[in-house]
């Protein structure tokens, strides 16, 4: 065996070895959802997993990377569907919020109202070499030719416990969140993208939540996934429960005091899948809701945040080949439609962004330490606001 083919066997070995040792210690305190302790978000009814995987062919992995003492950072992978994404795309559309930051793949989504890759979200300077990775992992799969490739990658600033200078995240990190992908539970928290992100000045992460509509308004699924790193004032459920722990935006400055590193600046990534039958006109519309879940929680989109929503559609008829000499027919809901999606986007979106800050973990390295949450802080708070099991108050 070459020199070079050992040297790469043990770097992939200890790869694997400091995925396995982040994972746990990302994980190694056990922290609920949200619905675990009776945080119910709006009035539609959720999918047997809770999680963006409820849609049809949606898979998710993550490679969560904590290296020495200030690698903390990830890869999370979104496959839309299955088989090859490049002959026969998906529907899809990227609304910009606020548009501070760095989304490669961006404008050929717009002009095309197609996804042809799988979805990466990471570090803010990784994202070139998780494109690079993320187009190499494209050529492998099955009936790609010789194409130019549109890769679609995400981005939050992890660097109050992250080197991202360093470029933490590469081929290796990005193969493995690609190639773990499952349409399984969905790992939250201090994990993947999220390893080193923070929410409203706590730590943050991944989370995820997906609605069903009832049959009556088309039976649809929607589901959200979220890589938090934002700021503002955090409600919910209408409780103000950043008020009441004392963090809240401009906390100091309304004091008085001198203007502190409040962590206002950051970004959120939010991913939003359906099994409805979309165009992209009607994914931009329904991207937008996702705004309005995410304003729910006491973002007010910051000056420094990149706040994007990246929507796509799972139906099978309205995924066309991109090749056709024929015109090619696809259903779409029509514009009266859509209102139940849009309330189910902004529920999950909402709820996703509660289960990244609930099940985050505490992260540190020498460059800092982002604190998860308290719980038990937040449940008294949500008690006395009366936030708790309001799917009680909903009569069948």
């Amino acid at each position: 065996m070459s020199t070079p083919l050992i040297a790469r066997l043990l770097f992939l070995l200890c790869l694997i070895a400091t995925i396995g040792a982040a994972a746990t210690e990302a994980t190694s305190e056990t922290r609920p959802r949200v619905r675990d302790v009776g945080l119910v978000v709006g009035t539609f009814p959720t999918g047997p997993l809770n999680a963006i995987t409820d849609v049809g062919g949606v898979r998710v992995g993550h490679a969560t990377v904590i290296r020495g003492d200030d690698i903390r950072s990830g890869v999370t992978a979104i496959i839309p569907a299955p088989g090859n994404l490049y002959t026969h795309p998906v529907p899809a559309w990227i609304h910009v919020g606020n548009g501070y930051g760095k989304l490669i793949g961006e404008t050929q989504v717009r002009e095309f109202g197609e996804i042809e890759t799988p979805l990466l979200l990471t570090c803010t300077l990784c994202v070139w070499r998780a494109a690079d990775a993320l187009k190499e992992w494209m050529y492998m799969q099955p009936g790609m030719g010789e194409h130019t490739v549109n890769p679609v990658v995400g981005e939050t600033n992890d660097s109050v416990v992250n080197n991202m200078w360093s470029n933490p995240v590469g081929r290796d990190e990005v193969f493995a969140a690609l190639n773990s992908a499952s349409a399984g539970p969905v790992a939250e928290g201090s994990v993947g993208a999220g390893t080193g992100t923070q929410a409203f000045g706590w730590k943050g992460g991944i989370g995820t939540s997906s609605r069903v509509l009832p049959e009556s308004l088309g039976g649809y699924t929607i589901g959200a996934l979220v890589q938090t790193n934002f700021g503002g004032t955090l409600s919910i459920n209408g409780a103000p429960v950043g008020r009441e722990l004392g963090q809240y935006a401009y906390r100091d400055e309304l004091a008085g005091d001198a203007a502190s590193d409040d962590r206002e600046d950051g970004s959120i990534m939010m991913v939003i899948a359906t099994d409805a039958p979309l165009n992209a006109r009607s994914l931009d519309r329904l991207a937008q809701r996702a705004m309005m879940g995410l304003a729910r929680t006491g973002s007010f989109a910051h000056n420094g945040s990149g706040d994007y929503v990246i929507a796509f559609s799972t139906h099978e008829k309205v995924r066309r080949p991109r090749e056709s000499a024929a015109p090619v027919d696809a259903p779409a809901l029509v514009n009266a439609s859509m209102s139940p999606l849009f309330a189910a986007t902004a529920e999950a979106t909402e709820e996703a962004v509660y289960n990244a800050i609930f099940r985050a973990t505490s992260i540190s390295s020498r460059r800092g330490t982002l604190t998860a949450i308290p719980l038990d802080e937040v449940i008294r708070v949500l008690e006395k606001y009366n936030a708790l099991h309001w799917n009680q108050t909903i009569k069948p």
